[in-house]
């Protein structure tokens, strides 16, 4: 494996015990992505994602900094249904592969700020879990720019789908948890039980892979697409 301590780039924590230093983050001192905890994260998300809320089964929280401020929060995982993933890309284990779950940046940053994080949280990814070979992310079709940020950051395209959504006091709520256990997801529960005083709604999701294991993108199991635009209809 390569030396990581002599790539630029690459942040570092404090030696251990061991006499091992921990990759924490990428980047340069006017801007970089940091780990930070997921308390931290998820309060961010909840402030001022337009989702209003965190996803459970997020693992990797990365602060994005400009100079020493936390202006955003990136948050990879597990996709809504884990075991799944071999029908994205074929003989995917479930811990070869991560989600962008959340992405918000604070209004103003620089130009291409988002798009810089994103490759800069990749290349962290590529270093700290040499097991992940490719990476999925949904734009939605509420952001208005239909994945604008992964085309810049050479995602692959794969097309769009429909998902059904609840709003409940302000809060969206994916359909699946209308036929998830209650008993094992509070907020399945929720959304079951007020129902009927929830407004459905319907969106386009489009969705996109980034292999870092460039070889494996024959074993993708759908076409790759031209890139949508802002300004395109609806199928």
């Amino acid at each position: 494996m390569v030396n990581d301590k002599h790539i630029k780039g690459y942040l570092w924590g404090q030696l251990s015990l061991f006499g091992e230093a921990e990759i924490i983050g990428f980047g340069s001192v006017s801007f970089k992505i940091k780990k930070i905890p997921r308390k931290n994260a998820n309060k961010i998300i909840m402030d001022h994602h337009y989702s209003k809320k965190f996803y459970n089964a997020s693992t990797i929280h990365l602060g994005i900094y400009e100079d020493d401020n936390l202006i955003g929060v990136l948050q990879y995982g597990y996709a809504m249904n884990p075991a799944s993933m071999a029908g994205v890309v074929k003989d995917t284990k479930i811990d070869e592969y991560l989600e962008l779950n959340r992405m918000w940046l604070k209004d103003g940053s620089p130009p291409n700020a988002k798009t810089q994080a994103l490759s800069y949280s990749i290349k962290y990814i590529k270093r700290k879990y040499p097991k992940i070979k490719w990476i999925q992310s949904f734009a939605d079709e509420r952001c208005k720019k239909f994945g604008i940020v992964y085309q810049a950051a050479n995602f692959l395209y794969c097309g769009e789908h429909i998902s059904d959504f609840w709003e409940l006091d302000g809060v969206l709520y994916h359909n699946s948890l209308m036929t998830r256990n209650p008993k094992l997801a509070p907020s399945a529960a929720f959304v079951q039980k007020n129902k009927e005083r929830a407004e459905k709604h319907t969106f386009r999701q489009f969705r996109y892979i980034y292999f870092i294991q460039r070889n494996l993108i024959k074993d993708l199991c759908f076409n790759i697409l031209p890139y949508p635009k802002h300004y395109a209809a609806a199928n």
